[in-house]
C-alpha cells in the first residue's frame, strides 16, 4: 500500500510525502500507522477522525484533515491522504 500526504497553505503544496507499507497488518493499521509517520515528518500532531473524514475517505480513497481535526493549531491550512496503490 502506498498513501500519499500533502499540507496545503493558501493553495500551495508546503509539503508532500509517500509511504509505503507491504507489511501483512490490516488496510486500516497501516493507515492509522502512515497518518503517524507522515504527521512526525511534518512535525504537527495527530488529526482526529472525523465521521465526515471517514465517510470521504471510505468513499472516495483519499480525505482532507483541516483545523477542525486537530486539536492543537497547525502551520498550515490541510492535510491531505490519498491512497494511490493497495496491495
Amino acid at each position: 500500500m502506498r498513501i500519499w500526504f500533502k499540507s496545503w497553505q493558501d493553495n500551495h503544496l508546503l509539503h508532500d510525502l509517500v509511504i509505503e507499507d507491504n507489511s501483512e497488518e490490516t488496510r486500516t493499521h497501516k493507515i492509522f500507522n502512515a497518518v503517524d509517520k507522515a504527521c512526525y515528518e511534518f512535525d504537527t500532531s495527530k488529526p482526529v477522525w472525523l465521521d465526515s473524514t471517514i465517510r470521504e475517505f471510505k468513499r472516495h480513497g483519499k480525505a482532507r484533515f483541516t483545523k477542525d481535526n486537530f486539536v492543537d493549531e497547525i502551520p498550515f491550512d490541510y492535510l491531505e491522504i490519498h491512497v494511490l496503490d493497495e496491495d
